[in-house]
C-alpha cells in the first residue's frame, strides 16, 4: 500500500450518515444516496481510492471485480464534477464490454441521482441513432466501450477536448480484447490537465506502460488478497451458480427451493438488497427475516430469537449486521453477492458445517466475478464447484420428493383414524384419485403450482479461456497466425465435444487482424461474454473462431451486418 487514508482530524462533521463514508470526505448529497441504497461501510478499495481521487490525484489501482471499484471511482468523480463549471461531457469511463457499460452507467446514474447528473452508456451492437441524439443534446458522463467511443470521436459526435476526468475500468481485460491502440488513440485526444484513474485486476508491464504514458504522478493502490491460513476454510460443500444480473433474484429463489434450505443465512452487500431479497422470498411463501445496520437493537433481537427458535427459515443479512451473531445451527450459507475478499468469504461460510454437522455454501455468481472466485479458491485451498441453475423440472421433481417424504413421515407417525373416515366419505372416487387430489392440495399450499420460468443458462467456459489461448506461446498475442492455435496433442474434436461451432470470418493477417479484434467484435456486437469464445486461428486472408454452437447462427447474423476493422466481411460456418 502506497497511500494512507485521511487523518481523523480531517473528518468532516456530517451527522446521520455512515461514519465510514463520512471519514472519506464525501459530502451530504452522496452520503444521502448511499444511505438510501443501504451501503453500510466502505470496502477496502473505496477506503483507499476515494480520498486521493477527491483530491484530484491520478490513480493506478489494482483490485479484482466485485470489490466495489465502481463506487470507488464514481463517488469522487461525481463530487468533483458537482463543484466544477459544467461542460459536456465532463467525464469519460472506458470499459471492455457492453454488459459492463450498462452496469457502470446504471451505477453512476444511481449514485448521482441527488446531483442530477446525466449518464450515457455507449457500446457496439446498439442502434447508433439514439446515441447520436443524446450526445448532441449533451450528457455529463459517458460510459463507453473503446471501439464505439473511437467511432464517435471520428464522427465528431464525442468531443473530449474539455473532459475533466477519465477512468479506465478493467484495463487488463480491455488489453486482452485488443483495445490497446484504441485506448491510446482516445487518451491522446483528451486534455493533459485531466484527472485519470486506471483500475485493473492485474498490473503487468503493458498496464504500467499505459499508466506511464497517460497518468501524471499517480497514487498507487493495491488491495492485497488477505492471507487465509491453511485449514481455516470449513469443510462444507461449496458450489456456485453463474447467472446474469437480471436473473439473480430468480436464481436465488430457485436454489433455495431446490436445496430445501430450512435454516439458512443469505448474505447481501447492502441494506437495500437485504430488504428487497427478504420481500421477494416472503412473497414466495418463505419464512424470511431481514437483519441489517438500519434496524434497532430490539428489532435485531426479535429477529434472532425467531431464527434460533426455528420460526424463521431464512435470515437475510449484511456482513456488518452478521458480525458477532451466535447462531449454532445453520444448514446453508448463501452468497447473493460474492464477497470482496477470501477472508470475508471464509468468515461467511464458517457459519455452517459446525460441530461435525454437514453444511453447504452456495454462491450466486455474476459472470464477471469468475476471476474473483478463482482467487478465493486459491486462498482457501478449496474447490468451488460451478453448477448450472436448476431447471423448472428439477424444481418440480424436488418438490414432489419432499411431499413424498412428508407423507411417508405422517404414515409412520399416525394415528390417521379421523382422516380415514374422510376417505370413506369420498369412496365414490377411486382411492388413487383421492390420494392424488390430496397431494395436489398439499403441493399447492407449498407454492408448487406457481408459474415458473426457465432461467437463461450462461455459456460455460469452454476449454481454455481467451487469456490462456493468447498467451499459450509464452509471448502474448502478436497477431501472428500461431496465436490461438490448439496446443500439441489437442484436436479440434476436443472442442466439438464441448458443443462448439467453428466460424469462418473472411478477414485475416493481411488486413492486420489480431485475436482481440475478433473477440471485441463478437463480444460487443453479438452481446456475449468473451469467456464463451474458444480457440482463434488467424490465417493470411481469413480467420476461424470457435464459439458455442447454440449461439453460432446469432453471431453469424450480427457479424454479417457489423464492420471489423472498418469493413464488412463474410461470416459463415467453417467447413473443413
Amino acid at each position: 500500500m502506497k497511500h494512507g487514508s485521511s487523518s481523523e482530524s480531517a473528518v468532516p462533521t456530517v451527522t446521520g450518515f455512515s461514519p465510514g463514508f463520512v471519514a472519506l470526505g464525501l459530502e451530504a448529497p452522496l452520503l444521502a444516496t448511499l444511505e438510501t441504497l443501504g451501503y453500510e461501510e466502505p470496502t477496502p478499495i473505496q477506503r483507499e481510492a476515494i480520498p486521493p481521487l477527491l483530491a484530484g490525484r491520478d490513480l493506478l489501482g489494482q483490485a479484482a471485480t466485485g470489490t466495489g471499484k465502481t463506487a470507488a471511482f464514481a463517488l469522487p468523480m461525481l463530487q468533483r464534477l458537482s463543484h466544477a463549471a459544467r461542460v459536456r461531457p465532463s467525464a469519460l469511463v472506458l470499459v471492455p464490454t457492453r454488459e459492463l457499460a450498462i452496469q457502470v452507467g446504471e451505477a453512476v446514474q444511481r449514485y448521482g441521482k441527488e446531483l442530477q447528473v446525466s449518464v450515457l452508456p455507449v457500446y457496439g451492437g446498439q442502434a447508433i441513432g439514439p446515441q447520436l441524439h443524446a450526445l448532441k443534446r449533451g450528457v455529463d458522463v459517458v460510459v463507453a466501450t473503446p471501439g464505439r467511443a473511437l467511432d464517435h470521436i471520428r464522427r465528431g459526435t464525442l468531443k473530449l477536448q474539455e473532459v475533466r476526468i477519465v477512468v479506465l475500468d478493467e484495463a487488463d481485460e480491455m488489453l486482452d480484447m485488443g483495445f490497446a491502440e484504441d485506448l491510446d488513440a482516445i487518451l491522446v485526444g483528451t486534455p493533459k490537465t485531466k484527472q485519470t484513474a486506471l483500475f485493473s485486476a492485474t498490473i503487468p508491464p503493458r498496464i504500467r506502460a499505459i499508466a506511464h504514458r497517460h497518468l501524471q504522478n499517480p497514487i498507487e493502490i493495491t488491495i492485497a488478497k488477505e492471507p487465509v491460513k491453511a485449514g481455516t476454510a470449513p469443510r462444507v460443500q461449496q458450489t456456485a451458480h453463474i447467472v446474469a444480473r437480471p436473473y439473480r433474484a430468480a436464481a436465488l429463489a430457485r436454489v433455495i427451493e431446490v436445496a430445501g434450505a430450512n435454516s439458512a443465512l443469505v448474505f447481501c452487500r447492502t441494506r437495500l438488497e437485504v430488504d428487497e431479497v427478504t420481500a421477494m422470498l416472503t412473497g414466495r411463501g418463505h419464512r424470511a427475516e431481514a437483519i441489517h445496520g438500519g434496524m434497532s437493537q430490539g428489532q435485531r433481537d426479535r429477529v434472532m430469537q425467531a431464527f434460533k427458535a426455528g420460526q424463521t427459515e431464512l435470515l437475510v443479512a449484511t456482513d456488518v449486521a452478521a458480525r458477532g451473531l451466535d447462531i449454532p445451527q445453520v444448514s446453508h450459507v448463501i452468497n447473493y453477492d460474492l464477497p470482496s475478499s477470501a477472508e470475508i468469504y471464509v468468515h461467511r461460510i464458517g457459519r455452517t458445517g459446525r460441530a461435525g454437522r454437514e453444511g453447504a455454501a452456495i454462491t450466486i455468481l455474476d459472470p464477471r466475478e469468475q476471476r474473483l472466485l478463482r482467487s478465493i479458491e486459491q486462498h482457501t485451498k478449496a474447490r468451488v464447484a460451478v453448477l448450472p441453475i436448476p431447471s423448472v423440472s428439477d424444481l418440480r421433481a424436488r418438490q414432489l420428493d419432499r411431499v413424498q417424504a412428508a407423507v411417508e413421515q405422517v404414515l409412520r407417525d399416525g394415528p390417521l383414524d379421523a382422516f380415514k373416515r374422510l376417505v370413506e366419505r369420498l369412496s365414490a372416487h377411486p382411492p388413487e384419485e383421492v390420494a392424488a387430489a390430496a397431494l395436489k392440495l398439499l403441493v399447492r399450499a407449498q407454492g408448487g403450482e406457481r408459474q415458473e420460468q426457465e432461467i437463461p443458462v450462461r455459456p460455460p467456459e469452454f476449454g481454455r479461456s481467451i487469456r490462456e489461448a493468447r498467451h499459450s506461446d509464452g509471448r502474448g498475442h502478436s497477431g501472428s497466425s500461431g496465436v490461438g492455435r490448439p496446443p500439441a496433442g489437442r484436436t479440434r474434436q476436443d472442442k466439438r465435444t464441448a458443443e462448439m461451432a467453428r466460424l469462418y470470418i473472411g478477414v485475416g493477417r493481411e488486413a492486420g487482424i489480431r485475436p482481440g479484434d475478433l473477440v471485441g467484435a463478437i463480444a460487443n456486437e453479438a452481446r456475449i461474454n468473451s469467456n464463451a469464445i474458444g480457440t482463434i486461428e488467424i490465417e493470411h486472408r481469413f480467420s476461424i473462431v470457435d464459439v458455442p454452437a447454440s449461439m453460432a447462427s446469432g453471431i453469424i447474423e450480427v457479424l454479417g451486418r457489423a464492420r471489423i476493422k472498418g469493413r464488412r466481411v463474410p461470416v459463415r460456418l467453417f467447413r473443413e
